[in-house]
């Protein structure tokens, strides 16, 4: 056996090379790694503001009581009605379906009943009509 010394020459500049490419490398698979890892937050908490169901608020006119109508999912108001609309009602104030109509379409499109815009001829009508749909939603939210 002989026992030639093996001299071995690292150049600066390939060992630099080469640590630049191992450390991208690494970063590669850790970014790889953190995207497709699945999620484990509690999402039902996050999105569920509603227990679903239909909730109802009661309005009182003079002698006539009118039901505001909040359908409601875990995360969504779906619809705004009025229910035992009478006609007496209707007749006495032929404006209350048309403010109704107004405020829901606002509240459906904005999921809140926070800066909803409403004429000065029907501020009164419309504040009551916000106030039920506020109560049913009260009745519809999640402890």
């Amino acid at each position: 056996m002989s026992n030639k010394t093996k001299i071995v020459v690292l150049h600066m500049k390939e060992m630099i090379y080469t640590l630049i490419f191992a450390g991208l490398g690494i970063l590669l698979i850790l970014l790889l790694i953190f995207m497709f890892l699945p999620k484990q937050r509690d999402k039902t908490a996050e999105t569920m503001k509603y227990v679903a169901g239909v909730y109802t608020s009661t309005i009182q006119f003079n002698d006539n009581t009118i039901d505001v109508q909040v359908v409601v999912d875990e995360s969504r108001i779906n619809s705004i009605s009025l229910v035992n609309l009478d006609e007496t009602v209707t007749t006495m104030y032929p404006l209350m379906q048309p403010v109704v109509e107004s405020v829901a379409d606002q509240i459906i499109a904005k999921q809140s009943t926070e800066n909803i815009s409403y004429s000065e001829d029907n501020q009164y009508t419309s504040m009551i009509v916000l106030n039920a749909v506020n109560n049913a939603l009260e009745k519809a939210g999640v402890e």
